[in-house]
């Protein structure tokens, strides 16, 4: 459970670091860009583990 925490953490604050950064250097749109791309994956091995469970 503790190595949960540590990765939500850690993904939480590269996340917003890269956020910050991005947006200082005005290529938040990139930003936004990967975060479609990390939804769009993980939405994407959700159906599929789904689809295999059932």
């Amino acid at each position: 459970m503790n190595v949960q925490w540590k990765k939500v953490i850690i993904k939480t604050t590269v996340w917003l670091a890269a956020e910050i950064i991005l947006n200082l250097l005005g290529l938040d749109n990139l930003a936004d860009y990967s975060e479609f791309l990390y939804e769009h994956n993980t939405g994407v091995l959700n159906v599929v583990s789904s689809a295999t469970v059932l």
